[in-house]
């Protein structure tokens, strides 16, 4: 997802958004929403969700179903399905027997009639209706955009991460479980065509003027990345030649957008190039890679990017590093597109760790610079992000409450990478880490301290202090510095207890020298012509503070 400030978050506003979320007090409903172990999800293993929905734009109404077919871990008795108000769930069937079920707010509780044994491969089949809350601000606040065109066609799609795929469709809703497929059957009013995620299998065309797209997904796939998609698309595509072979490339631009849709798309392949260089391949080979144009400005829904970026370079219009650089090519194509490693392939279990996400994707925008205009450009992009950071509060919130940290994960946790990539000191060793991110964690849902421990293990270097300081804090560490004749003077400060990152600083004419400051003072030989000549790396997110002797 592309964060809030983008669009048109006052820091005024977006500070007193924070304090308010700091404040929150949890209720029970949270916790049945953001965790993942509690007892109506802990004993049963989702492996296939078949989701059939028909879309009604004439009342902004949706019926339909979803089987879920599960893995029994250990024996249960009551398996929590969500759906959120004012949708309804009209019954549960398994085994051809309607299931008893209750509901507690968004959360139902079906309670099977069989024993559910450990090893069992179970499903049961959820029927529903109703109106689907409208999303206020897609992506952002989501769920279901009932609009037109310019042409006033009727145009619907769906955004709900964070929110939760619960707004639109019955699931087990926490990231911390995918199936191992999905099928995406939907129907819609003619001549209206839907494009979702995977492949399409088929289309089913009924008397009533209505049409039914079945989309199939082979891979593991978060339950945020469903989406809906439907409008008066055209269709155009392209092959890449990729680590893993060819690629299949589907553009779905709305018609009157065909001509636009080409020229701008061609940076798909560019980007997917890049990504592969550094990330590894691409994930979804067996499912495709497409963009569908959508009225919002983007997400991240896997094998189905949405785009609504105005076939435009920068962020409709906007370079948020300021360097200019960021005019340079698409930001959505970028940015949604670097999920595909980095929160698709790679999902965080808890969406307190959503930093996973974007951070990665936020520092995959320098990347890019990287490979189209060289390293310099890269890193002055990344570091120009900066500007954004508000140090509001930590980016890593409370666990199990579908809590969401700081919009600072992106810029500040971009810039925390950028950072990291600099104590590394070794670009080929770097990208070998991110790579092996992709590898180690291929099509798995995670924990964010095991990407922080990979790191640390492959970077040679504890990074315990690094990745606390960064995350689990509003500071930016300070390097207190004082010269005293040829001598510099220095220590951290702000900092976490323990915390001592190398640091690259000037000493000597147009030479930059590591040094390790601790939180006591050091000093070390200066050989400058002029204390205003010394300076520290730009590449390291810190603060340069000189002080009184």
């Amino acid at each position: 997802m592309i964060p809030v400030r983008y669009l048109s978050c006052l820091l005024l506003a977006c500070a007193s958004t924070g304090a308010a979320q700091a404040a929150r007090t949890f209720t029970r409903a949270d916790t049945l929403r953001g965790s993942f172990t509690t007892p109506g999800r802990a004993w049963w293993d989702v492996t296939f969700y078949d989701l059939r929905v028909a879309i009604h734009p004439a009342d902004s109404s949706i019926s339909g179903s979803n089987a879920i077919t599960y893995r029994v871990l250990t024996p249960g008795s009551e398996l929590q399905i969500d759906l959120m108000v004012p949708l309804e769930v009209d019954s549960m069937v398994q085994d051809g027997r309607a299931v008893r079920f209750r509901r507690e707010g968004n959360a139902f509780f079906a309670t099977p009639r069989s024993r559910q044994r450990a090893g069992d491969s179970r499903a049961i089949t959820v029927y529903y209706h109703g109106k689907p809350q409208p999303a206020r601000r897609p992506p952002w606040q989501g769920g279901f955009t009932w609009t037109s065109d310019s042409l006033g066609r009727p145009w619907v799609v769906t955004t709900d991460q964070g929110m939760g795929a619960s707004v639109w469709w019955p699931n087990k809703d926490t990231q911390a479980d995918e199936p191992d497929s999905q099928r995406v059957a939907l129907t819609v009013p003619d001549p209206m065509i839907d494009v979702s995620n995977g492949r399409l299998r088929g289309t089913t065309h009924h008397e009533d003027g209505t049409t039914t797209y079945e989309w199939f997904v082979v891979n593991p796939i978060n339950n945020y990345a469903i989406a809906v998609g439907a409008g008066s698309y055209a269709h155009f595509g392209d092959v890449f030649q990729g680590e893993k072979g060819p690629l299949t490339l589907d553009f779905w631009p709305l018609s009157y957008h065909l001509e636009a849709a080409q020229r701008e798309f061609v940076q798909a392949k560019t980007m997917l190039a890049c990504f592969e260089h550094w990330f590894g391949p691409y994930p979804w080979y067996e499912d495709g890679y497409k963009l569908v144009e959508t009225p919002h400005p983007g997400m991240e829904h896997q094998s189905a990017v949405a785009y609504g970026n105005w076939y435009a370079n920068g962020y409709r219009g906007r370079d948020e590093s300021g360097t200019g650089l960021g005019l340079k090519w698409d930001f959505i194509i970028v940015h949604e597109s670097a999920h595909e490693w980095f929160g698709n392939n790679i999902t965080t279990k808890d969406l307190a760790d959503m930093w996973v996400h974007e951070s990665f994707a936020n520092y995959a925008e320098g990347l890019y610079t990287e490979c189209l205009f060289g390293k310099q450009a890269g890193a002055e992009y990344t570091v120009g992000t900066r500007r954004g950071i508000r140090n509001d509060r930590p980016i890593i919130p409370a666990y199990g409450v579908n809590a969401q940290g700081s919009g600072d994960m992106y810029p500040r946790g971009g810039n925390m990478l950028h950072t990291i990539r600099q104590i590394v000191g070794d670009d080929e060793k770097w990208r070998g880490i991110l790579r092996g991110l992709n590898q180690t964690f291929w099509h798995q849902t995670v924990m964010g301290r095991q990407i922080e421990d990979y790191i640390s293990a492959h970077a040679g270097t504890d990074l315990t202090k690094v990745f606390d300081q960064y995350l689990r804090t509003t500071q930016v560490p300070v390097l207190e510095y004082r010269i005293e004749g040829g001598a510099l003077w220095y220590r951290w400060a702000d900092v976490v207890p323990g915390f001592d990152m190398p640091l690259r600083v000037m000493l000597a004419p147009d030479s930059l020298s590591v040094v390790h400051p601790t939180e006591a003072w050091q000093t070390t030989a200066l050989r400058l012509a002029s204390p205003a000549e010394f300076k520290v790396d730009a590449n390291f997110y810190v603060i340069a503070r000189s002080v009184a002797p």
